[in-house]
């Protein structure tokens, strides 16, 4: 237990997180780079639609991080954040992937800007669709939101969920495509995101 609460607070300390968990419940190999090209959309709280672009690496077989930038419509305009995921349990046999995601997003909302820091436990698991695989998440992220500007915080808590795999079309199988809904449940809000990965290796 000691080894986990240190993983954990060190991966607090340095990763951050935007819009959707991204391709780390994909079974990357060690080494391999993606960038991706996502596009999101908000639609509570004066939402809009934006774009935001994520580089992930596999470090290790335990650990994917991830960075990128986004910019959006609405009252929403801008983030910049970085990611890591560190496996638990491996996708195996009957076995999901069970993995902790640290989060922190740094954005302007509302004119305001906005420190998120959060931990999500993230369980997968890998399925054969009509021979292409595909790999569904569930995520619960929860953490603090917060607000320079005022110099107060308050809790959050969201419920993502989504599916990620290559994409099934011939000529365009080595690209890994996502799809991910976020609930707001405490403090958070309701989104969407859509992603294309393009292997840099």
């Amino acid at each position: 237990m000691k080894k986990l609460i240190l993983i954990t607070a060190s991966l607090i300390g340095s990763s951050a997180l935007a819009l959707g968990v991204g391709n780390s419940s994909f079974p990357m190999m060690t080494g391999k780079k993606f960038i991706s090209t996502e596009f999101t959309g908000t639609t509570t709280d004066d939402g809009g639609m934006g774009l935001q672009v994520r580089y992930t690496q596999k470090m290790n077989p335990q650990l994917t991080m991830d960075a990128g930038i986004g910019i959006a419509g609405g009252d929403r305009s801008q983030r910049v954040f970085f990611g890591a995921d560190y496996e638990l349990y491996p996708d195996y046999m009957q076995q999901p992937k069970i993995s902790l995601r640290t989060k922190l997003t740094r954005a302007e909302e509302f004119e305001e800007t906005r420190t998120i820091v959060s931990l999500a436990p993230t369980v997968s698991k890998g399925f054969n669709v009509y021979g292409n695989e595909a790999f569904p998440y569930v995520s619960l992220p929860f953490g603090l939101n917060l607000n320079s500007d005022k110099r107060t915080y308050e809790s959050t808590v969201s419920l993502n969920m989504g599916v990620n795999g290559r994409l099934p079309v011939e000529g365009y199988k080595h690209l890994n495509g996502n799809a991910e809904v976020q609930f707001g449940l405490k403090e958070s809000y309701t989104a969407m995101v859509l992603g294309l990965s393009f292997p840099m290796n």
